[in-house]
């Protein structure tokens, strides 16, 4: 027999290796991250847990797959793999040892979708996934290398041995006696009172993965009976599109192997690095409390933190950035937070008027362009542009009205098309404006410091290309 040091649940098969035993996540098929073994002659060892590869002849590699802090992964695959603006000879937070053991760390999980460049400031690496051939994102394996204490993994183990079938329920003294009766055939076995089984069964309980029932005045438990994924279709839709879709990830994982049906020609992954930030949001928002965020500057680099009464998510359907639309008591207003600027949430206190504060993002809102409000309610801003197109062109005047969110579209002939909106914050049109340039005959803005600004980079771009603008719009 041999004593299971260290485990990940993610482990879906195993197989003998010299003196122990040894398992390998077959979804990666070269590392054995995890390994554990007792000398033949059968004296105790020291726990071993560390990732073992396959194709360099079974050799120990210096670093754990598995991660305690999630927060630290999550900057690194933000500042080095999604922006990719890092190199290694920039990174001064920790040692560069640190900085080597992360990057092959996430390399495990990501290798196949991992490219560089090489600049003059050194090697920057970065993701390259192409979404045409991608069905699930692969950044949810972050999500599934959490690291544990040898005594929890071994309790885990014992407990639904024990409970293997939900229809043979055990009280609570019986667990204790069965799991003491094991361990006892183990050199130094670990001991568990009663006391730490009453606590990780109601941890199971409250997870759904067990049920209790009373037995007069004692208390039994059995295993929860599985439940049928009737729909996975749902589950990988759901699982790429939706806030917090890592969750039907984990689902999907229970699930037979199949094929999904979908493919995605806008597909951001990188959302799934603020998951844990979302969920913090969505329990606040749902009992209507004020939080406390810690924010990080990316350019001062400076932590902040700011008391926010957590009212609506707004997700980019440009780019997939997530933001959190909040009242800050301390101004008054109702601000915007980029939600991968946001490092923690802390819940304070219940808010009595918090109903009163989602009413005025209500009303913001139906003068908001993007995420801004301009902190001020009540003052908008006019943009008028008018667009001339060919005959077979029609599609022009069917998308402005499609995209026209808060503005109104008026046909004006068969080849003319004129937007007009009242907006809190004009600035945010100037993207989505951009991309009418060639077909735009007039643009008016009520703020002439935004039109004097969009006309001369205008001007700028015709210089740039060596082009004659021509009179400018």
């Amino acid at each position: 027999q041999v004593r299971v040091k260290a485990i990940s649940c993610r482990f879906k098969s195993c197989f003998p290796h010299q003196n122990g035993c040894s398992y390998i996540d077959r979804r990666h098929e070269s590392i054995l991250f995890v390994s554990f073994h007792t000398p033949a002659d059968g004296s105790a060892a020291a726990p071993q847990s560390r990732p073992f590869d396959l194709q360099k002849g079974g050799t120990f590699l210096a670093y754990s797959e598995l991660i305690k802090n999630f927060d630290r992964i999550r900057a690194y695959m933000r500042d080095f793999y999604v922006y990719g603006f890092k190199s290694r000879d920039e990174f001064t937070k920790k040692s560069a040892r640190s900085y080597d053991d992360e990057r092959r760390r996430i390399e495990s999980w990501l290798g196949d979708y991992m490219g560089f460049r090489r600049s003059a400031e050194g090697k920057n690496v970065f993701l390259s996934i192409d979404s045409r051939s991608l069905k699930h994102n692969p950044l949810y394996k972050a999500w599934k290398a959490k690291s544990f204490t040898r005594g929890d993994i071994t309790l885990h183990f014992l407990i639904f041995d024990l409970l293997h079938d939900p229809d043979s329920p055990l009280l609570l003294s019986e667990i204790t006696e069965e799991i003491d009766r094991r361990l006892s055939s183990f050199a130094d076995a670990k001991t568990y009172d009663e006391s730490s089984i009453r606590k990780k069964l109601k941890e199971y309980e409250n997870l759904g993965l067990l049920v209790s029932e009373k037995r007069g005045r004692a208390v039994s438990y059995r295993r929860a009976k599985d439940t049928e994924l009737s729909c996975t279709d749902a589950l990988d839709f759901f699982s790429e599109v939706a806030p917090c879709g890592v969750i039907g990830s984990f689902l999907l994982d229970r699930a037979q192997k199949h094929e999904s049906c979908f493919t995605f020609k806008h597909h951001y992954i990188t959302g799934v690095l603020d998951s844990e930030i979302l969920y913090s949001l969505f329990e606040a928002m749902h009992a209507k409390q004020l939080i406390q965020i810690k924010t990080l500057s990316r350019n001062r680099e400076a932590l902040t933190f700011l008391e926010v009464v957590p009212l609506r998510i707004f997700i980019s359907v440009q780019n997939g950035r997530q933001y959190l639309m909040g009242y800050v008591p301390k101004n008054s207003k109702i601000g915007s937070f980029r939600l991968d600027n946001i490092l923690s949430v802390q819940a304070i206190r219940e808010c009595a008027n918090y109903d009163r504060y989602r009413l005025r993002l209500d009303r913001l809102q139906s003068r908001m362009w993007g995420v801004s409000t301009d902190g001020r309610e009540g003052r908008t801003e006019r943009v008028e542009f008018t667009v001339r197109y060919n005959d077979d062109e029609e599609f022009i005047h069917l998308r402005m009205e499609r995209e026209k969110r808060c503005g109104t579209v008026e046909r004006i002939d068969g080849n003319t098309s004129r937007f007009t909106a009242e907006v809190s914050d004009a600035g945010e049109l100037i993207p989505w404006i951009r991309t009418f340039i060639g077909r735009i005959v007039s643009i008016h803005f009520s703020d002439k410091r935004r039109e004097l600004t969009f006309k001369q980079d205008l001007q700028a771009m015709y210089a740039l290309y060596g082009v004659d603008g021509g009179e400018t719009p």
